[in-house]
């Protein structure tokens, strides 16, 4: 009777022992159970979703997003169905998602990023010398849209300005190279911003206002030839020291080099005195994705991650101040005589693209 009793002890003793490890591994699992929500990013962005300290954030936070890349304007042409969101880089392209998908307003803004030219020192100091630009030290400056835009109408060259002829890489026709403006959201802001500018300071309103415009935006288009389809590509060619001398691309993109304290080269970034600001807006097409997407910009972890990354948070403007105190040289902070342009509607920006590119 003892050993029967004893052998039913042990029954239950190590049932009741694995019934503790079971329940401990359950409410493991589900501690740190993550909801998968995918997306369609911008290009501009990968890096930050792929950042191994995002990613333990997300998780940590209870979500795991999987990620494909595309231009912020070509979304508009993909089948979103079975994603939880698309994260192109500015509102216009997020309304024409918004509105073809139904979704609701307000829409996610977590952070943004103005547009910038990156220069080689040699064509900054040119462009300075020549009245087209300002330098505020070796490594800063600001490009005179107005001045710019009179000498590409004027089909100018290098060679035709001063003190080009000390460097033989300026040579050919004086452009900005930027992204193809009817898939990517950077060419398209660009074209914005310089319509803006060479039509007086009127944000296009209309077919009228595009065409007074267009023969110029047609030129700083197709003097470039082959556009790249993100100013992700763009930009890793200016650093390695490949292609035109000045290229637009996104301030965040420059402060995140430097955060990463990698070596700068002799590059010179120059804030357009008139520009547009890219404010990277989530679309949500799922509950999960709208609450990822507003997790973005509220909570406090993944907003300094976004600052490492480069981006501005909305509303923060302390935050990103703090975490690139060591770049001014570089960086302008507060973006200290940039005017923002107002951007057309999309149906407008559309058509300013497609007649810039024909």
């Amino acid at each position: 009777m003892r050993r029967i009793i004893a052998i039913v002890l042990a029954v239950f003793l190590i049932g009741g022992v694995a019934a503790a490890v079971v329940a401990g591994r359950e409410e493991q699992d589900s501690s740190t159970a993550t909801k998968t929500v995918r997306a369609v990013i911008g290009s501009e962005k990968a890096e930050f979703f792929a950042d191994p300290d995002v990613v333990e954030a997300l998780a940590a936070r209870g979500y795991t997003v999987e990620t494909e890349t595309s231009g912020s304007w070509a979304m508009e042409g993909l089948d979103l169905k079975g994603y939880d969101f698309a994260f192109p880089s500015s509102q216009a392209p997020a309304g024409e998602l918004a509105a073809k998908y139904g979704v609701r307003q307000p829409l996610p803004r977590p952070f943004y990023s103005p547009l910038v030219v990156v220069a080689h020192r040699s064509a900054a100091e040119v462009l300075a010398g020549n009245g087209l630009a300002s330098l505020g030290g070796k490594d800063n400056g600001t490009l005179k849209m107005g001045a710019y835009l009179k000498a590409a109408g004027d089909d100018r060259t290098w060679q035709q300005l001063k003190g080009a002829q000390k460097h033989g890489e300026l040579t050919g026709t004086l452009f900005i190279s930027t992204t193809d403006p009817t898939s990517s959201n950077s060419g398209a802001l660009y074209l914005a911003a310089a319509s803006y500018v060479a039509d007086g300071g009127r944000v296009a309103d209309g077919a009228a206002a595009v065409g007074r415009t267009a023969p110029l935006m047609r030129k700083l288009i197709s003097v470039q030839g082959s556009q790249q389809t993100s100013t992700d590509a763009a930009f890793r060619d200016f650093v390695s020291g490949v292609g035109n001398p000045l290229v637009l691309v996104y301030e965040s993109q420059v402060a995140s080099l430097l955060g990463r304290g990698q070596d700068a080269g002799d590059l010179v970034v120059l804030y357009p005195d008139t520009t547009a600001n890219s404010d990277h807006t989530v679309v949500p097409l799922t509950d999960e994705g709208r609450a990822l997407g507003e997790l973005l910009g509220t909570d406090e972890e993944l907003r300094k991650l976004a600052v490492r990354h480069g981006f501005r948070p909305q509303g923060v403007a302390t935050e990103f101040a703090a975490a690139t105190a060591a770049h001014t040289a570089y960086l302008d902070q507060k973006l200290t005589g940039v005017r923002q342009a107002p951007v057309p509607a999309s149906g407008v920006l559309h058509d300013m693209a497609r007649r810039a590119r024909t």
